[in-house]
């Protein structure tokens, strides 16, 4: 259920990490060591403040974050076994619902990808079709083990800026 900034800068910590601990996934942590940095006047301020959390851990567990996420279109959608957010985002992208040869290029470009970098393939779903997503894919395998660490965190506080704004009211 939805929370107004004003309750939810009145939660203790496990409050707030229950409100917010999904916006980065399976990594509560961001939202735990973000609570103490309250309270925040806007939501903005607020995104700001988890992802300075997320940027500003180590290198180690800024890869855990990413790791976290799954493989687009692999195992865990087939399975049914996303996080409720991750299957809805993939959905809206398309991803539920690639021909054949689509996916087949999915599960090649994922496995690429992760033999290239070490951690899944990050990207937006829900700011980018399937066309879009293949072509990142592609185009991503081209860049450096740091500069796509730094471009999958990008994706993370967009995808967590968009779960914020589904776990706050809009009287904000």
């Amino acid at each position: 259920m939805p929370l107004s900034l004003a309750a939810l800068n009145t939660c203790d910590r496990d409050s707030f990490v229950a409100a917010l601990g999904h916006l980065f996934e399976h990594s509560p942590w961001v939202a735990a060591e973000t609570h103490a940095k309250g309270p925040f006047r806007d939501s903005e301020a607020l995104h700001a403040a988890l992802c300075g959390t997320m940027m500003g851990a180590p290198r180690e567990r800024r890869l855990a974050l990413v790791r976290a996420h799954p493989d687009l279109a692999g195992r865990l959608a087939k399975a049914g076994q996303l996080t409720e957010s991750s299957s809805r985002e993939q959905s809206a992208a398309g991803l539920d619902r690639l021909i054949s040869a689509e996916a087949a290029e999915m599960g090649r470009l994922n496995e690429a990808y992760r033999v290239r970098f070490g951690f899944p393939f990050v990207i937006c779903a829900r700011l980018n079709a399937k066309d879009a997503i293949l072509s990142s894919m592609r185009a991503r395998l081209g860049n450096t083990p740091e500069a796509e660490l730094s471009t999958a965190l990008g994706e993370v506080a967009k995808i967590a800026r968009l779960r914020l704004g589904e776990a706050l009211t809009k009287d904000y």
